[in-house]
This record gives C-alpha cells, sequence and structure tokens, in this order.
C-alpha cells in the first residue's frame, strides 16, 4: 500500500458526526491505510451539524466558488478543510447552502427521507469530482462508503473515464446494511440524464436502496461488505454484475482488508 493514493468518499466520518457503523468504519479504514503506508484524502458532505469551531473547518478559497449545474441550476460550491486530530489525514468538505447548511443529515426528525437527496447526491457527487480534478491529485483508488455515494461509479464511468486524473483510478465500494424503505424522487434519472448520461439509468426508475446500490455495484470495480447483515438483493447484485468482493469477515482482517484494496491498483 506504500504511496499508493486513496480517496474516500463517505456521508459520514468520525469524529464529525455520530459514531455509527458507517463513520466509524470511514475513518478506521482509511487510518489503517495511512498505518501500511498509503496515503487519504477523505471526502463528506458539511452538513450544518457539524461545528466548525470545535474541528476546526477553514474555507478553501482556491478550491471554492465553481457553480455545479444542477437540473439547469446553478449551485455554488463552497468547499472547507479540517485535519483529524493526531492522525495524518485531511478532509475535505462539501457545502452548500441550500443542500447541507440545514442539521439533518439524510433524514428528517420523523425519520422521513430528505425530500432533496437525489440533488444533494448530484452536487456532491459532482462537487468531490471537481475538486479532486481541481487539486490534480491522482487517486489509484477510489473507496466509497454507502448508499449516498451510488452515483460515483456511474459519473466516474461514463463522463470522467477519460479524464487524466482519473484515468487510472480503480473504485472499490463499501456496501453497507440496509438503511431506509423509501425511494427518493423519481426525477433523480432526468437529473442525470440532464448531464449527458443516457444509459443504464432504467434500474432507478425506482430509486430505492437496492436499486441505488445495485447501480453502485455494477459501475464498481469491486466491492466490500461492511455489514454483518446485508441484504439478498445486495449480494444477488454482486453475483450477476460478477464482482470481485470481500466478505465482512476478511474485512475486519487489516491485512486482507489491505491485500484486497493493492489488488485493485494492479
Amino acid at each position: 500500500m506504500k504511496d499508493k493514493k486513496i480517496l474516500v468518499i463517505s456521508s459520514e466520518v468520525v469524529p464529525y458526526l455520530p459514531q455509527t457503523e458507517k463513520a466509524v468504519n470511514s475513518f478506521s479504514v482509511s487510518r489503517k491505510i495511512n498505518d501500511y503506508g498509503g496515503m487519504t484524502r477523505i471526502f463528506m458532505p458539511k452538513y450544518g451539524i457539524i461545528n466548525e469551531r470545535r474541528h476546526q473547518l477553514h474555507e478553501v478559497i482556491r478550491l471554492s466558488g465553481m457553480n455545479m449545474i444542477i437540473n439547469d441550476i446553478y449551485m455554488p460550491l463552497i468547499i472547507k478543510v479540517a485535519s483529524i486530530p493526531k492522525e495524518r489525514m485531511q478532509v475535505y468538505f462539501i457545502d452548500n447552502e441550500d443542500y447541507f447548511k440545514r442539521k439533518d443529515l439524510l433524514v428528517d426528525k420523523d425519520n422521513k427521507l430528505l425530500k432533496d437527496n437525489d440533488e444533494r447526491m448530484i452536487f456532491f457527487t459532482k462537487g468531490v469530482i471537481e475538486t479532486v480534478k481541481k487539486l490534480n491529485w491522482m487517486p489509484d483508488i477510489i473507496h466509497l462508503h454507502g448508499w449516498f455515494a451510488s452515483l460515483f461509479p456511474i459519473y466516474l464511468k461514463k463522463l470522467f473515464a477519460d479524464d487524466p486524473v482519473f484515468d487510472n483510478s480503480k473504485i472499490v465500494s463499501s456496501i453497507y446494511s440496509k438503511s431506509f424503505d423509501e425511494s427518493l424522487s423519481k426525477k433523480i434519472a432526468e437529473k442525470i440524464q440532464f448531464d449527458g448520461i443516457e444509459d443504464d439509468l432504467d434500474v432507478i426508475n425506482n430509486p430505492n436502496f437496492e436499486s441505488l446500490t445495485d447501480l453502485m455495484i455494477k459501475f464498481s470495480d469491486s466491492v466490500i461488505i461492511s455489514s454483518d447483515k446485508i441484504d439478498k438483493s445486495t449480494t444477488d447484485s454482486i453475483k450477476s454484475h460478477s464482482k470481485d468482493s470481500l466478505s465482512y469477515k476478511d474485512s475486519s482482517n487489516d491485512d486482507k482488508l489491505m491485500e484486497f484494496l493493492l489488488k485493485n491498483t494492479d
């Protein structure tokens, strides 16, 4: 893993958010990569619940100021950065007043999905990609965590496959247990098509957890099972798309995890 560049993308990372399985794993795997000689950069949304003063976030002016076009509307991108205390890890935060200022993460006080999660996903996806391009930081591996990052593989494979920054990048997706029963806005496919992606969107005509996970798996290079209990539709998707995968048990073994990640750089 020495000197390999790993771009980590997650909707949740400790210590900035509560210790959910995904938030803890996004941090712990990144730390293990660093311990094995890799270099990580972590990207996550800058939710309103994150205390900027306590965690010493500051805006990166040279990276901020871009406009992401979401469904024909210009949405300004703000980039903030912080370092995880006592760790050699930088975390970049994707921010926007309309999408991420509120204190809710992905659900409201009644535990219902936020109505604009589809646009938030698209904004987050495009914001990370454009920021990494601006940094000219060429990742060997793009490690995705959870359903909120499920649009990255299709955007990277369909729109940015020939971009020199991502020319040699492999996508490894960590899949977690089912976390919601609703569906996102059915207009998500239409909004993705606006960006120039026309094919392979039939699967998300009903954009629920299962279909978004299936889309993520289809365009990933390999998959890590990161929860003990995985929905059958997820295991079926891994098999149907013939993806190399690492079991939950093996993902808990540092050497096997690093070996699996490193295999994706060959």
